[in-house]
């Protein structure tokens, strides 16, 4: 693990959440001797304490020209390239998708179901009278990433991922849900797919400003390079797979661990073998990707958040080959990727219910060349209102949002634009807000709206004084910010349950609050305490007409406040490929509504 900032503490944030603050590598960058050191006194510290199954043991590589020699008794630890100090001891460890165990096991044979059977049948083996049912046969399914381990009538799904976009790392961990869920349909042969970050492509030689969308590089991975915190990871290691000394070094200690743990469970009856094979990931164009999944009549599942994935570009090729995607159309995605024109297409439906925010859109280079009170007050004057929400006109997952409370904050703001800052850190604005992560390289357009208020849903841990529960919601102004999920056939749309969406820290969701696990709040169905029970069909019909009107198919989501009163809609934004993370509300709602089949088809 790196971490990429001087002196700075690893933290819940970089621990939990995917960004470039932190770099993790598996196997580590360190010679052989300095892993054979951690091993050793990790197997050490495991066995001298009585821990059994698994555990997760943290510490510290300090380089350093440490005389071994000088040292007498216990060597564990040192070596001549420094020293090992552990730090922590985690008796149950990290065990979201792409934590540590699986990444670390995937790298020696072991599939997520593989390493979990076997520590729950190791942990079975010390008690006799319990016998656990032999469970090879399915041990082996749908776990390999590239090979085809599934019969010929199975379906191929190639789910795509990553791209360069500021929403890449939610991207990835999209990608990664979708792919590791659909491995469970023995009718779903799934390969999971990198589109590479533009600024790094080893395929194209193409000099043109103007990015030919089919010289960009797609990996196809195997089952260990998936299991990456981001995008880069995934590349980064991509490269070192392909890199000739890095690749024996990786596969020479692969071979030793798998070996070891061989002979460790040589008597075990249990243990089947591993299910992961050391496979190379395969580099390609996307125009080469396109022609491969043509020839494998594959359906191509969608989850690049933004850039090309999401504004028509590779939805259009797609659509020349005639190979089916998830989501909308073409069309429909240029228009929803663009709030402004959104916007223009919804502006018919006032009459409906259905309302749009104003906006007013400004180049970056005006708002950098510009008196910013100048800005200011012809903003406030022509959207009549005292506070803004200024977002990027093309980006998502609450990148380059805020609200803007004087024209000290849009200058503080536009510092961030001119410097090229990566986040803007909590509470330099004037209203109390959490971190916000800024789009790089910086946008060309900037929208401004009106701030919307909206009510305040705070979700306590203790009862009140007056004996209300946990839900506390004064209701002054009527608005709650919702957000909704629609299904189904273009024409013909289906609407979730909306979801309300609290947030903990500022006015604006945070990336935290909408991805990290654990963190963000979503109330799914809305309390009825908030939203009647005919306002919600009142929403639920608008949100369908929303839907049809921009001709969305497949499956988007759809961002909005809503009045509990009247039921009438104030949309702020349509996600045509909207988050597929394990924290995605989307998925509350269809589990909800139960929907599932209907969902994943």
């Amino acid at each position: 693990m790196d971490v990429n900032e001087k002196d700075a503490i690893f933290n819940y944030r970089r621990k939990y959440l995917p960004t470039q603050q932190v770099a993790y590598h598996t196997p580590p960058r360190f010679p052989l001797d300095v892993i054979e050191s951690i091993r050793e006194g990790a197997s050490l510290l495991f066995r001298s304490l009585g821990l059994r199954d698994f555990a997760r043991i943290d510490g510290w590589f300090l380089p350093s020209a440490v005389n071994v020699s000088a040292y007498s008794g216990n060597r564990i630890g040192r070596s001549k390239y420094g020293t090992v100090l552990f730090t922590d001891i985690n008796l149950i460890s990290g065990m979201e998708q792409t934590s540590f165990l699986f990444q670390q096991a995937s790298k020696v044979g072991f599939s997520h179901s593989n390493i979990l059977r076997s520590i729950i049948h190791h942990a079975c083996s010390r008690y006799r009278n319990i016998t656990m049912c032999d469970t090879t046969s399915s041990l082996l399914k749908g776990s390999k990433s590239s090979e085809l381990t599934k019969g010929n009538d199975a379906k191929k799904v190639f789910v795509i991922f990553g791209g360069d976009t500021s929403e890449r790392q939610v991207s990835l961990m999209s990608g990664t849900n979708v792919w590791l869920n659909l491995q469970a349909f023995d009718d779903i042969d799934i390969v999971p797919c990198l589109l590479a970050p533009n600024n790094v492509n080893h395929l194209s030689t193409y000099s043109d400003e103007k990015e030919d969308v089919r010289s960009r590089a797609v990996w196809l991975l195997p089952y260990s390079l998936v299991l990456r915190h981001t995008a880069e990871e995934v590349l980064d290691a991509c490269m070192e797979a392909i890199e000739p000394a890095r690749a024996a070094f990786t596969s020479k200690l692969r071979n030793q661990v798998m070996n070891e743990i061989l002979e460790g469970l040589a008597k075990q009856h249990w243990f089947s073998g591993f299910d992961i094979d050391d496979e190379l990931p395969e580099a390609c164009t996307i125009g080469q990707w396109i022609k491969l999944a043509k020839e494998a009549k594959a359906t191509v599942f969608v989850a690049v958040h933004g850039g090309i994935g999401e504004d028509g570009t590779l939805q259009s090729l797609l659509e020349d080959e005639k190979i089916p995607y998830t989501g909308p159309g073409a069309a429909a995605s240029k228009i929803c990727m663009d709030k402004v024109t959104t916007s223009l297409a919804l502006n018919h439906l006032s009459s409906s219910g259905i309302l749009t925010i104003n906006k007013d859109v400004w180049k970056r280079e005006e708002i950098l060349n510009t008196p910013l009170h100048d800005i200011w007050n012809s903003l406030t004057l022509k959207l009549q209102c005292q506070t803004l929400c200024v977002k990027p006109s093309r980006d998502g997952c609450s990148t380059g949002v805020a609200r803007l409370c004087c024209a000290d904050d849009l200058a503080m703001y536009a510092k961030a634009l001119k410097d090229s800052l990566l986040r803007i850190p909590p509470n330099v604005l004037s209203k109390p807000h959490g971190m916000i992560e800024m789009p790089s390289p910086p946008p060309e357009y900037l929208i401004f709206e009106p701030f919307i208020e909206t009510d305040e849903v705070v979700v306590s841990s203790r009862s009140t004084n007056e004996g209300r529960g946990p839900l506390v919601w004064k209701g002054r102004s009527r608005w709650v910010e919702i957000t909704v999920g629609v299904i189904g056939k273009r024409g013909s749309m289906h609407s979730l349950s909306p979801s309300i969406t609290v947030k903990e820290k500022g006015d604006i969701l945070s990336l935290e609050e909408k991805f990290q696990g654990g963190t963000g709040i979503n109330l799914t169905p809305p309390p009825s305490s908030i939203i009647s029970a005919e306002c919600l069909d009142k929403c639920k019909l608008r949100i369908e007409l929303v839907a049809n009107t921009l001709q969305l198919e497949g499956f988007s989501r759809v961002d909005a406040f809503l009045n509990v009163d009247s039921g009438e809609v104030l949309v702020i934004e349509v996600n045509t490929v909207p988050g597929m993370t394990p924290s995605t509300v989307l998925i509350h709602q269809v589990n909800l509504a139960n929907t599932v089949s209907l969902f994943i088809s």
